[in-house]
């Protein structure tokens, strides 16, 4: 299918604005039951937001010295960031492994990859108590560079970048800019390896922060190789969400999708769910490893120890189990169905560490429950984050082909590439 886009290279500026114009009047039914239920959402969501800016984070908030970190940290960041990691575990694999068989995949990752962090950095001001110092890490009023959140900063801040030029390619074809889309289509490789390195760098220092509050993680949850095993589950975290979000889409976009990209689904599926099951085991040998090192069998024979196995046990091992028998079998119902379990394993491991096992020694009266206000805040984001990915997919080309002119700029490109891989010696025989 041909996306939406110019047919001709555009000279002026004048010319794309007025595309972009065009482009901002909704397309499809507009009363349909998601708009009607996330509309309200989204602008309750606004509303509560002004008064957090204006009246301060204790009008809509449960935080206080105790519990400085709740609902928008553990999602925002820990949650949010783990889902992103798809889009890093793929490109690894398709621009650098050369897994062509992901191709059809690489762009909506990306996309997905690129609202999670800017969503979730802009939701992260909401959890500053002054926002204002927000860009203190980059102009350079106090840095503190002593701080693990400086480092966590700065590579929420490049791979955001990163992300943003490797999606660029997708946005110039939508938009007819043939030289901007040759530019930035050379620089993707780059941005990918660069964004590697920052992905894993961030994904362990989320969780190194954690290594700073030992006395106050109940002992099941804490653990000295914590930030390890942050980056380990953003694989699996990742996958899974990359596994949920094509079930959504084959049904929601399918009508942007060739046979080809329809037809290819299944073994897509079945290759992430491969992946998926080692990499959970290797996250359960660590978990099992570490708690035979700590010696706490006598913990689990509590209610905070039967919580701690329901984690391990219903949400790393049976998906493990689901996903292997889901490959073994080539059956993509199992598969999907360990994804969903493994992404609710991940919420439940982010609020463990977080907020639950966090000060569990104190009373219930003195705990952090999130208020309604936060719910409803943490709701409106997803709601205006799936706004703005489903006008981007119904506008630029994430599932439709590209336009024929970028078609034949990529196919010489792969040839250039090819022949340049081709050793001398073949060269010369022919």
């Amino acid at each position: 299918m041909n996306s939406v886009s110019f047919t001709e290279e555009k000279k002026g500026l004048k010319d794309i604005l007025a595309f972009i114009r065009s482009e901002l009047k909704p397309k499809g039914k507009a009363l349909t039951p998601f708009n009607m239920i996330s509309a309200p959402i989204i602008l309750l969501g606004a509303v509560l937001i002004v008064i957090r800016f204006t009246m301060g984070l204790g009008s809509v908030t449960n935080l206080s010295q105790d519990y400085p970190w709740g609902l928008w940290i553990a999602f925002d960041v820990l949650i949010g960031v783990a889902f992103a990691g798809g889009a890093y575990v793929l490109t690894f694999v398709y621009y650098i492994l050369g897994a062509e068989k992901y191709h059809s995949i690489v762009r909506v990752t990306i996309l997905n990859g690129f609202l999670a962090y800017a969503f979730y950095s802009g939701a992260l001001l909401l959890d500053l108590g002054r926002p204002w110092n927000a860009l203190n890490f980059i102009i350079g009023n106090k840095f503190g560079v002593s701080s693990v959140l400086f480092m966590v900063a700065w590579h929420f801040f490049l791979y955001t970048v990163a992300l943003l030029i490797e999606f660029s390619p997708i946005a110039a074809e939508w938009l007819g800019l043939k030289r901007a889309r040759k530019i930035l289509g050379s620089l993707t490789l780059g941005a990918v390896i660069f964004g590697i390195m920052l992905s894993t760098g961030h994904q362990a220092g989320v969780g190194g922060v954690f290594l700073l509050a030992k006395h106050n993680i109940h002992p099941l949850w804490y653990s000295d190789f914590i930030h390890v095993l942050f980056v380990v589950s953003s694989i699996f975290a990742g996958l899974s969400m990359v596994i949920f979000e094509g079930m959504i889409s084959h049904r929601v976009f399918s009508n942007q999708m060739d046979h080809e990209h329809r037809s290819s689904n299944n073994d897509i599926v079945i290759g992430l769910g491969k992946v998926c099951a080692v990499v959970l085991f290797v996250y359960f040998f660590i978990k099992l490893l570490e708690f035979i090192h700590g010696k706490q069998w006598s913990l689990l024979n509590t209610p905070m120890g039967y919580w701690y196995l329901t984690e391990v046990i219903g949400f790393v091992l049976i998906p493990c189990g689901l996903f292997l028998s889901g490959t073994r079998q080539l059956n993509v119902t199992y598969i999907r169905a360990a994804a969903i379990l493994t992404m609710a394993g991940i919420f439940i491991n982010r609020f463990n560490v977080c907020i639950i096992a966090y000060k569990w020694y104190l009373p219930l009266s003195e705990r952090y429950f999130p208020s309604w206000m936060e719910v409803a805040v943490t709701l409106s984001i997803i709601c205006a984050e799936i706004w703005v990915f489903r006008w981007i997919v119904n506008r630029m080309p994430v599932f439709r082909e590209s336009p024929e002119w970028a078609i034949e700029e990529k196919t010489q490109e792969k040839n250039i590439t090819t022949r340049k891989e081709v050793p001398q010696w073949k060269v010369s025989a022919t």
